[in-house]
């Protein structure tokens, strides 16, 4: 049995999914101070927080699938490139949990009122730098989070479209490739850090 080329079906929804969630919640984050006060704002302040709760419980599941049945691949350059882009993995996983840990303390201590159903107190009403600050360093990591995703994002389409090593294909296995790539299956010979290309 050959050993896979791509990512598991459910890794790729865990993946993309996460990916739109993460944006979403960015542009509700950026546009909630646009809404008129009242109805609307709140009501865009409970979807941002009731998405940011949705994505906890995704990221645990997703990391709960990598270590129980997801596939797992070894980077395409096994030297020092393979070694960042590992590390800048590890480093989204990080964001991913940092931001809407600290939302969800934002949250808490703030209060809220989410969708006129749940009610929660503030935590320390009178401690309005205590607010601002949690507040802040949540928007800070999400801003950090969304730069450091569209990096990842980058390097996947300059892997697709420069160094043709079939990186991008691994979560996009539908994905159109050239004519002239070599199937996935063929590593890279000895001392290469990315995939030969076939003469056209």
């Amino acid at each position: 049995m050959q050993p896979s080329v791509t990512y598991d079906s459910k890794t790729i929804r865990f993946h993309w999914v996460s990916a739109a969630m993460i944006l979403a919640l960015w542009v509700i984050g950026q546009a909630i101070d646009f809404f008129p006060k009242g109805t609307p704002k709140a009501t865009a302040q409970s979807v941002h927080i009731t998405l940011g709760a949705l994505l906890v419980i995704l990221l645990a599941a997703r990391v709960a699938w990598r270590f129980q049945g997801g596939v797992k691949l070894p980077p395409v350059d096994p030297g020092m490139m393979g070694k960042l882009a590992t590390g800048a993995h590890h480093l989204l996983y990080l964001l991913m949990v940092s931001v809407v840990m600290v939302g969800l303390a934002a949250v808490w201590i703030r209060g809220d009122n989410i969708f006129g159903l749940l009610q929660i107190p503030e935590f320390d009403p009178g401690n309005k730098v205590l607010r601002h600050n949690v507040v802040e360093l949540h928007g800070l990591l999400a801003n950090i989070l969304l730069g450091l995703a569209c990096f990842h994002a980058m390097m996947a389409i300059w892997h697709h479209r420069i160094t043709q090593d079939g990186v991008l294909k691994r979560m996009w296995p539908g994905l159109t490739t050239s004519p002239c790539l070599p199937p996935l299956s063929s590593p890279p010979l000895a001392g290469q850090t990315n995939y030969p290309k076939r003469d056209c």
